[in-house]
């Protein structure tokens, strides 16, 4: 991916990010993860049903980084079975770790490929999966009862 369209899904993303709202929808699992060194503070809804992600959406102030991955990732993971979005995760966590990865699987989330160029910008990369990875383990605690 060259960096004038790296640098513009970031941006546009940024910008006008998608599912960014507010709302209290009890029917949604809610978590929140911030950075301690940081503005980034997001909260994640995510409703699952039957083990698919039929709807998220975040809130949150948050710099360009975090905003904008959350922003994809969330766009990505709709209608997602819950093993897809572990994968999604997975893929890309190595990628932000600098291990191989599937570019494919990834589409727009490799515009954060080269984000541990700048060490103190991979916690902004990795806080929307650390987030998402927090409503997946809420959803599988309370439906193992």
């Amino acid at each position: 991916m060259d960096n004038n369209l790296k640098r513009e899904i970031i941006i546009d993303n940024y910008e006008h990010p998608y599912h960014k709202e507010k709302q209290d929808d009890k029917e949604f699992i809610k978590a929140n993860t911030h950075n301690e060194s940081c503005i980034d503070n997001i909260d994640l809804f995510v409703k699952i049903k039957d083990g698919v992600i039929i709807d998220a959406y975040f809130d949150g102030e948050a710099c360009a980084i975090t905003t904008s991955a959350t922003s994809i990732m969330v766009r990505r993971i709709i209608g997602m079975k819950l093993e897809d979005a572990k994968e999604l995760m997975k893929e890309y966590l190595h990628m932000i770790n600098e291990e191989e990865y599937n570019k494919d699987l990834l589409e727009d989330l490799n515009a954060y490929y080269d984000i541990s160029r700048q060490p103190s910008r991979i916690k902004c990369a990795r806080l929307p999966f650390d987030t998402l990875n927090k409503t997946i383990n809420i959803y599988e605690v309370e439906n193992e009862k």
